[in-house]
């Protein structure tokens, strides 16, 4: 007793002497004063405004504060519910417009083969011809064939679809298939585990579909364009290398893959002059064993030696409280060339001290360069500093974080802690197409207005934007180019928010 008495005495000495520093001082400026200094330390809160940019903020806050007031006062708070229900009250909102015209910097956590928007799979993918589709024990597949081979009872889509009344129980059908919109999705998806199925399943039948090589490169197009008409100017990709095919039998090798995604990157760019870039990030499934972790790691030596400032960098995805923890390949992921940088997912779990959460750890201790989620990283108080001390950010996705279950209300996101302690981060879109988002602004939406402080302003929109670069794996010039690239639209747009343009 005597003991805990003595570690106690420093806290209530130092208790005792805040109470009378306030008894002396001013309440009224020491508040104001932590107030002062809780801001500065949040995210971009060590920027300044200019004149322009702070009449700028003035026309956006106006717009935020009215629309957190009416959602405390009504109960009608947009981010405190299901992003698949509330779409079309986003796209309402004064401050998510203010958002798409954000020149927003770049993407730096999303996946190939899920960022296309829905409405393009649905609208265009799926009429476009030789697309079969077949029922298999209530299990829907779609693949493009030449000729169909006689696994599967195939039918030839267009020809389904001449019957108007079977077109649309078709057309529901497959769009039900390919997203994870639902009426009720918080008793659809009322586990994690539930939402994670259902999003496996979504893969298991576009996959297929979307990896006709032709399908492919135009729907990786067009995802570049969804992200640049979204005021976007730079993606890094992550990447499974899934195998692309012709409807002759031709089947494509890694190398070729990323020489295909080589070739759509400088054409856009051609096309788009002002748009800065694209690099891949190899991550196949964590759902292996050691032995397949050596082939990956195999395959990413080669895209590294032919395309060392394309492919960036290595990750395993998947859910990862039903795949291996990282600690299973860590001997294997240690040794490999150091030239080899990680991008690792980790922490995408509401779980403590258990295997999933512990991927933080051994994502910091394997060098990753950025984390992916990092949901359960404030869990890890001491492992949080540093991370925060060395510069690795966090890739916050906050829409898939719902979506797949570990929050329901954005305003108990873990990320608040994050912002509110101006730690290294990034927002990021994930799966954009599979819960029916485009582009990055809905999740900049979610963050601004339900993860952040109601006093978080255009200074944290500009961080995160220049975080984006930041963060990035451009080399030092690069970074230069984007960010003087970005200033001359970040100019354009706080003068036309501001209401000086001409």
């Amino acid at each position: 007793m005597a003991r805990l008495l003595l570690l106690a005495l420093p806290i209530l000495m130092s208790g005792d002497a805040i109470h009378a520093m306030i008894k002396q001082s001013s309440y009224w400026q020491l508040r104001r004063q932590l107030l002062m200094d809780e801001k500065r330390q949040s995210l971009g809160g060590d920027l300044e405004l200019g004149p322009v940019e702070t009449k700028a903020n003035q026309v956006l806050m106006a717009a935020k504060d009215l629309e957190i007031y009416n959602g405390f006062h009504n109960d009608s708070f947009l981010p405190a519910r299901n992003f698949m229900e509330v779409i079309p009250e986003i796209e309402k909102s004064q401050v998510f417009k203010i958002l798409r015209d954000l020149p927003k910097g770049g993407i730096l956590h999303c996946h190939d083969t899920a960022i296309v928007s829905h409405d393009y799979k649905l609208h265009n993918i799926t009429y476009r011809d030789n697309l079969y589709i077949c029922d298999e024990n209530g299990t829907l597949h779609a693949r493009f064939f030449d000729a169909p081979d006689d696994k599967c009872d195939w039918r030839l889509l267009s020809d389904l679809r001449q019957d108007p009344k079977q077109a649309d129980a078709i057309n529901d059908r497959i769009a039900k298939e390919m997203t994870m919109i639902t009426q009720n999705p918080r008793n659809a998806y009322d586990t994690v585990d539930k939402a994670w199925k259902k999003f496996n399943r979504i893969f298991s039948f576009i996959t297929p579909m979307l990896t006709y090589k032709p399908v492919y490169e135009d729907q990786f197009y067009q995802a570049l364009q969804e992200f640049y008409d979204d005021n976007v100017m730079y993606v890094e990709v992550r990447t499974t290398l899934a195998t692309l095919y012709d409807l002759d039998g031709k089947t494509y090798s890694p190398l070729e893959t990323v020489q295909i995604h080589k070739d759509i990157a400088e054409r856009f760019t051609n096309d788009h002059p002002d748009f800065i870039g694209v690099k891949l990030i190899y991550a196949p499934s964590r759902a292996v064993d050691v032995e397949q972790v050596d082939n990956y790691l195999e395959i990413m030596a080669q895209l590294r030696k032919r395309y060392p400032n394309f492919v960036v960098g290595f990750d395993l995805v998947g859910q990862e409280d039903k795949g291996q923890p990282l600690i299973a390949f860590a001997d294997k992921l240690n040794s490999v060339d150091p030239q080899i940088q990680f991008f690792f997912h980790a922490g995408e779990t509401n779980w403590n001290g258990w295997s999933t959460d512990m991927n933080i750890l051994d994502a910091f201790l394997l060098n990753t360069r950025r984390i992916g989620h990092g949901y359960a990283l404030t869990k890890h108080p001491l492992l949080w500093d540093l991370v925060k001390h060395l510069g690795i950010a966090v890739e916050v996705c906050p829409i898939s974080n719902q979506v797949l279950g570990l929050v329901n209300d954005m305003r108990n996101h873990p990320a608040a802690n994050l912002f509110a302690s101006g730690s290294p981060m990034v927002i990021s879109n994930d799966d954009p197409a599979l819960w029916g988002a485009k582009g990055l602004s809905y999740d900049f939406y979610e963050a601004f207005m339900g993860i952040m402080s109601a006093g978080s302003d255009l200074r944290s929109l500009k961080k995160l934007a220049l975080n984006s670069f930041a963060y990035s794996s451009m080399n030092r010039s690069e970074k230069q180019n984007a960010i003087t690239r970005w200033h001359a639209k970040w100019d354009v747009f706080v003068t036309k928010l501001a209401g000086l343009s001409s």
